[in-house]
């Protein structure tokens, strides 16, 4: 007796893997920005200002 291999998926289920497959995606990114989120990350403590005055006047 030989098993009846079935090669196409339904239409039901290739959506819901697909649904499935999109929900992990954006569940991954909103991990990752709340991650990113929690990071300090350093900032400058000086605040830089630059005189483009002389470089307007040559143009």
């Amino acid at each position: 007796m030989q098993l009846k291999y079935n090669r196409q998926s339904s239409l039901g289920s290739s959506i819901i893997k697909t649904l499935f497959k999109l929900l992990l995606v954006v569940v991954v990114f909103i991990f990752s920005i709340f991650l990113i989120e929690k990071v300090n990350f350093p900032s400058p403590e000086k605040k830089y200002k630059i005189d483009i005055t002389n470089e307007i006047k040559k143009l």
